[in-house]
């Protein structure tokens, strides 16, 4: 079985990032993200970190449980992760807003989905 070691290795691989984009995002050196593609056990907060930042299986990190396959959590997984992450946030707007969008009806989704459309259309050019 590999060591999480290659995990990590393997995650940097498959996200497509440099180890000091890795690092960056993780707030740690690129040295010690580069020691632990080789060497080295991270952190239990680090762990954290990479499996928040990332949307990685906890359990895949640690064990290798599930192979390769199992490496990211599904999407419908990140939503509730993601609005979780909510519970924590020190901006009170972000829980505003989300607790408002939760009591819109359809047709606001439906327009606000268009309108955010046009926006990443405009950012994207």
């Amino acid at each position: 079985m590999e060591s999480i070691n290659y995990r990590v290795a393997l995650i940097i691989e498959k996200l497509g990032m440099t180890k000091t984009a890795i690092a960056k995002r993780l707030k740690v050196s690129q040295q010690y993200i580069s020691k632990l593609t080789t060497t080295g056990t991270p952190s239990e907060r680090l762990i954290d970190d990479i499996c928040r930042e990332f949307n990685i299986n906890e359990d895949w990190l640690r064990t290798g449980a599930g192979g390769e396959e199992n490496m990211f959590i599904p999407d419908d997984m990140q939503y509730f992760q993601n609005v979780g992450k909510l519970g924590n946030e020190k901006n009170e707007f972000k829980k505003f807003y989300l607790n408002m969008m939760m009591g819109l009806p359809d047709e606001y989704w439906d327009y606000i989905y268009k309108e955010f459309k046009k926006f990443e259309e405009k950012k994207e050019e």
